[in-house]
């Protein structure tokens, strides 16, 4: 096992709690507590600096070929075709998709959704990121306040 390989793992179990806690107990108040900070992203993000700065050479290349667009891809392809750039987009992945869940989740709360609509959508949050994101956009209403609401009359006049 080497650094690339706990930093996968790492990164990995880093968010689990903080999705379970979305997850099963979304309103208890250990899961607002410590989904206020910053912590539920600062894992895998550390886990990315410190793959990027154990094999500098991957970016150092990305960056060198991103002067042609053409090679921009390339460059990504051999980058993530091994295990430290793998690694660090592994992490990439999942900070972003912790980041994405918690507002999923916040979102949730603040409309008061059902409990199917919000656990569904946190559980697609980390496991397929646009899947969560396409069901909470579609699925979850904001609550409006009366004096927020559209008048429709003056709409329709």
């Amino acid at each position: 096992m080497d650094l690339y390989d706990v930093s996968f793992f790492l990164s990995t179990m880093w968010v689990g709690p903080f999705w379970i806690a979305m997850l099963i107990f979304p309103e208890h108040q250990m899961t607002k507590k410590v989904l206020k900070g910053p912590w539920f992203f600062l894992g895998p993000l550390i886990m990315w600096w410190l793959v990027t700065l154990a094999n500098p050479q991957g970016m150092i290349d990305l960056v060198k070929d991103s002067g042609n667009p053409a090679n921009i891809l390339d460059g990504l392809a051999a980058i993530m075709g091994e295990k430290p750039g793998a690694s660090a987009a592994w992490a990439h992945m999942v900070a972003g998709d912790i980041f994405v869940t918690k507002w999923i989740w916040k979102r949730c709360l603040n409309n008061q959704s059902p409990r199917w609509i919000s656990a569904t959508s946190v559980f697609f949050g980390v496991m397929l990121m646009p899947v969560g994101l396409l069901m909470c956009t579609l699925l979850v209403r904001e609550n409006l306040d009366e004096d927020e609401k559209p008048d429709l009359n003056s709409i329709v006049s």
